[in-house]
């Protein structure tokens, strides 16, 4: 029921300009730290969660190897405890992080892969075997993999995609997320917040009335967030039809409370019981703190519907068997600490709204960790049971939410009309020197909050600047978004600001200005998207004058809001493009003197500026390094399908050979293999079976794959034609049956057609065969019939294991062209018959009577006709035309 309340709220229709074949798909990724949850939005296709090969609608967001076959998903999760140096997880804490950040050394603490720092000072996870993956790549292989099960739904390529991302998330976190989504082959239609695609989800199916808000509560695993949102249904005003508005309100988070948190702790009662009972530091072993880990998720999960849970490991470490049990009671002491974290950010979110809980309609619970009694307990404690809701799927409503969004995006779909409004929860402010007083004067530096927290995204700035001379801009955070992350994010010079200013004034500019246009996109990217010297030209006119009277510029620096467009995430370009836009024309200041004269539009002109970005603290991936990580997992991805198609051609060799040996060795004599085969065959074949299970044993294990095959067809070589045989004994009968028919079925015709051809020419009427024709089909019967006769017999002394004398095929050919020289006579149509005109006689009265010139009226004999006379319609007085050869006697009648 639910698949079909989703899909009816989604209506497919294709762009005019493109064919229906070249439907494009739209795959959401919810990448969280535990697990993976995608969705695919295709034409044809239900609306729903993905499954992987196991039917499982959630993937650990694991990645691993097993000596040189990788793995997803549970099978590299379960791999953990025997490769832990070569699995893994938990790798969105990690994204974009300095080697040096505090996460670094938290992430040692609950995962068993050795990091190491990359050239781009973020961290790297290094194999067993020494090679290194950058965070990106790892991540990159995970979106792959997805890519890999949507594009088996769609049975089509799929490039567009759309991926949730924590609304703290940073530039530099932005960054890594779309950059292994390039490195993946896939391309970015947009990031969307976990708590903003929650929100869509649950207005797919609901109106409001009256606007209302709620509180989408999301405790995962690796972070707390609270996002207000309010909901409204109201008329678009351009159509007229009625639709959705979220508006992201506030957000509130802590990034250090989470799922993953409780599993480390759960998972330090485990150890500090082991070492109490053993007397050994479970720590030193690898392996055993992975076992352990696995099994802190699994007594965690057990203990939110139980009090206790036994634990119960088998050669742990060192091969002492570990058994012990856990308490709910033991859980939540342990936790105690968290508590207050759980509810502040509800706090913080009201704050950033300016609302309070008397505003809020609901608390909708998401995540996995909400599910844990002793948050539960705080979220009632805080805003009672009454608000309270788990009206939607705590694990898969963000992915359904972000792919009924990223539809909305898609210019592929018509969706349910849902607009989004959402907010970037981190205050950015931009930085300059000012331009210098003198020669010998101290640089002065100013700083503006440009896009200040809760500013709404896919919003413009534009900054103007009096400046002569080449300047850069500094975007920086506010304040510290992470311990260890830094505050600068990129710097952006503009060059070539000496020449264009120059240029404006020769052309008589007035006061020339730079403008900078400093982009907040719609996925939260903040970028320099534009950049130009501008200058007005004077303008003589009465309007430019009076422009210039009540119009003067200012004299200091400005920033003008403007709205964005959904501008890329992140352009790898870093010249920029000029810009064709023209600024709008003044209004005059008096209407008398428009009146007057109509003035034209004052001449306003702008030169493009270039642009270069830097990127001085954690800079992104360039695209030389992503062409070379993509490199990397491509030669990955043709190893492993040259290793699968390896794998097939040898199980499906062995499978071969013991089917051979089974039908060697069966000890019944009337066997099909038996009956069609030879002594001599069978004694071939038992020879190169065995040759070939040797060299299997052997060499099997480091044959290539033409070696599988050559070994294959040299065995079917030899059985191809008992094979054969088997199958010409089983098509003989259906064709020898088909033959003869054709040749009853043609004596029918025969017999038929001449007795019509000889009834046909006594009448003398049209025929649609001669008698030529007839007989030429006839020669053919009888050649068939004859061929047919005499290579049964034939084939009727040949033994089942002797090749047949007579082929099937050969007699299915003749056969038909038996077939087709009756169909082509027998489909003819009759000609149609030639009517002869009849001999007529005309017979005069002119000499016995004269005819009369007119009519007692004075009207002349023609109008006194009988009626019907020389009427075509009118068999009266007419020769009938010569029909059957009676016209002969009609006219000796006349």
């Amino acid at each position: 029921m639910r698949l079909l309340t989703f899909w009816g709220l989604i209506s497919l229709s294709v762009l005019s300009w493109l064919p229906q074949f070249a439907l494009a798909s739209v795959l959401a990724i919810d990448y969280g730290n535990d697990f993976i949850k995608a969705s695919l939005m295709k034409p044809g296709v239900p609306f729903d969660v993905l499954l992987n090969k196991d039917s499982k609608r959630k993937i650990s967001s694991v990645v691993s190897w097993k000596r040189d076959d990788r793995l997803f998903g549970q099978d590299a999760f379960n791999l953990a405890s025997r490769f832990p140096a070569d699995t893994f997880s938990s790798l969105k804490l990690l994204q974009a992080a300095p080697f040096d950040a505090p996460v670094v050394s938290y992430y040692s603490k609950v995962a068993t892969a050795e990091v190491s720092e990359s050239e781009r000072k973020t961290v790297s996870l290094k194999r067993s075997d020494g090679t290194e993956w950058e965070v990106e790549e790892l991540v990159a292989m995970q979106f792959a993999y997805i890519k890999h099960l949507a594009e088996l739904v769609a049975n089509e390529k799929v490039v567009d995609v759309i991926v949730t991302v924590p609304p703290y998330y940073s530039q530099f976190e932005r960054d890594a997320v779309a950059d292994a989504i390039e490195v993946a082959g896939l391309r970015t239609l947009a990031l969307i917040n976990d708590g903003t695609a929650v929100a869509v989800n649950y207005a797919m199916t609901r109106t409001f009335a009256t606007p209302e808000y709620h509180i989408i509560y999301d405790a995962g695993a690796s972070a707390v967030v609270a996002t207000v949102s309010s909901f409204t249904t109201a008329a678009d005003p351009k159509t007229g039809a009625k639709g959705t508005h979220i508006a992201v309100a506030g957000v509130g988070y802590d990034r250090h409370t989470g799922g993953i948190e409780f599993d480390r702790r759960v998972r330090e009662i485990l150890v500090e019981a082991f070492n109490a009972k053993h007397h050994k530091d479970i720590r030193q072993d690898k392996r055993g703190m992975a076992k352990l880990w696995r099994e802190a998720q699994r007594v965690k999960a057990i203990l939110s519907a139980n009090t206790e849970v036994v634990t119960n490991i088998e050669s742990l470490a060192w091969d002492i068997d570990f058994k012990t049990k856990t308490t709910r009671q033991q859980f939540e002491a342990a936790c105690e600490d968290l508590k207050v974290d759980f509810t502040k950010p509800i706090d913080d979110a009201l704050a950033s709204a300016g609302l309070t809980l008397d505003n809020i309609t609901s608390v909708i619970l998401t995540g996995g960790s909400t599910r844990m009694p002793m948050i539960q307990a705080a979220l009632k404690e805080k805003v009672g049971l009454d608000k309270i809701a788990t009206n939607v799927n705590a694990d898969e409503a963000a992915v359904l939410g972000a792919a009924l969004h990223g539809a909305s995006l898609s210019r592929q779909f018509k969706t349910k009309p849902i607009k989004v409004t959402d907010i970037y929860v981190h205050d950015i402010q931009v930085s300059y020197f000012a331009a210098a007083s003198s020669a010998n004067a101290r640089p002065r530096s100013i700083t503006t909050t440009i896009f200040p927290a809760g500013s709404k995204v896919g919003t413009k700035k534009v900054l103007t600047f009096k400046r002569k001379e080449d300047f850069t801009l500094f975007l920086d955070y506010k304040k510290e978004i992470a311990p260890g992350f830094p505050t600068r994010m990129l710097e952006v010079e503009l060059g070539g600001v000496t020449e264009a200013i120059a240029n404006l004034t020769e052309r008589g500019a007035v006061d020339p200005v730079v403008k900078a246009t400093l982009t907040l996109s719609e996925s939260g990217f903040v970028s320099v998207s534009d950049a130009f010297a501008y200058g007005e030209i004077k303008d003589e006119s009465i309007s430019g004058k009076l422009k210039g009277l009540f119009g003067g510029g200012s004299s200091s620096d400005e920033i003008t809001t403007e709205s964005a467009d959904n501008t890329p995430p992140r352009d790898s370009s870093t010249d920029s493009e000029s810009s064709s836009t023209s600024a709008s024309s003044s209004s005059s200041s008096s209407a008398a003197a428009a009146k007057e004269t109509k003035p034209a539009a004052p001449v306003e002109n702008k030169i493009p500026l270039s642009i270069d970005v830097k990127f001085t603290t954690i800079p992104p991936m360039t695209v030389n390094q992503k062409k070379k990580s993509r490199s990397r997992l491509r030669a990955i991805d043709a190893e492993e399908s040259a290793k699968t198609r390896r794998e097939e051609a040898r199980n499906t060799f062995e499978s071969y050979l013991y089917r051979l040996r089974d039908l060697l060795e069966d000890e019944h004599s009337d066997t099909p293999f038996k009956k069609c085969s030879q002594t001599k065959e069978r004694r071939e074949i038992a020879d190169k079976l065995q040759e070939s299970f040797t060299w299997l044993n052997e060499r099997g294990e480091l044959a290539e794959t033409s070696q599988f095959l050559d070994k294959r067809i040299a065995l079917e070589t030899l059985e191809r034609p008992i094979i054969h045989r088997y199958q010409e004994i089983e098509a003989f009968p259906q064709a020898l049956n088909n033959s003869q028919m054709w040749n009853w079925s043609t004596r029918l015709f025969l017999q038929e057609a001449r007795q019509n051809l000889t009834a046909e020419i006594a009448a003398d009427l049209p025929s649609k065969w001669t008698k030529e024709e007839l007989d030429g089909l006839e020669k053919t019967l009888r050649e068939h019939e004859s061929w047919l006769g005499e290579w049964v017999e034939k084939q009727k002394s040949v033994k089942p294991n002797e090749d047949p004398v007579i082929e099937t095929t050969e007699m299915k050919a003749r056969a038909k062209v038996l077939e087709n020289h009756l169909q082509k006579l027998y489909r003819r149509k009759v000609p149609k018959a030639v009517k002869k005109p009849k001999t007529t006689t005309t017979t005069s009265t002119a000499a016995e009577e004269p005819l009369e010139t007119g009519s007692p009226d004075g009207e002349s004999g023609s109008e006194d006709a009988p009626e019907g006379f020389g009427d075509e319609g009118s068999s009266e007085n007419q020769i009938p035309l010569q029909e059957e050869g009676d016209g002969e006697r009609e006219h000796d009648e006349l």
